[in-house]
């Protein structure tokens, strides 16, 4: 499953991270860098072979999660964009494309004459808890690390995001 194996005889990063600090010196913050884009890659592919069946691609699968998760089921425009941290034409986009899909309806903001929310229907409901069944079996691609390691790794990761000012620290 997931993105075709390269099989290589060696690891490319570390030869680069090799080479790297014979020309330009210290590689560890582009050996890192360039791992988490691969293992982006390799995540991703794992999950658009997932939600294949369902239609969805990942970036429309976090917007029906995020709908889900909503007390109501249903949110405005702008602040689905700013929680799945997209542009809002991407969020428009994504929507606009749940919607044609049956998945999610388009309705006026009452408290936004302008704004628009955007509701998960039953069937998007049904449709994210299947996917969302059959991405938790597949343990989100991540079977290769074990719990210790992947609390690291979201400590780590998370510490990035709260230095480039995704939340307040300390949330």
């Amino acid at each position: 499953m997931g993105s075709k194996p390269l099989d290589l005889p060696f690891d490319p990063i570390e030869r680069a991270g090799e080479i790297w600090e014979d020309t330009f010196g210290p590689a560890s913050a582009m050996r890192v860098a360039t791992s988490v884009m691969r293992a982006q890659q390799i995540l991703l592919a794992r999950y658009d072979e997932i939600l294949r069946p369902y239609e969805l691609t990942f970036a429309r699968y976090e917007a029906l999660v995020l709908l889900r998760f909503s007390r109501r089921g249903a949110l405005p425009m702008k602040v689905i964009g700013s929680r799945l941290m997209v542009h809002p034409t991407s969020a428009t986009n994504t929507i606009e494309r749940l919607a044609a899909a049956g998945l999610v309806v388009r309705q006026p903001n009452p408290d936004d004459g302008r704004g628009v929310i955007a509701a998960i229907t039953e069937r998007g409901r049904a449709l994210v808890e299947a996917a969302t069944a059959e991405l938790m079996a597949a343990d989100f691609g991540l079977s290769a690390l074990p719990e210790p390691d992947r609390t690291a790794v979201f400590a780590a990761l998370r510490r990035i995001r709260a230095d480039a000012g995704d939340f307040k620290a300390g949330s």
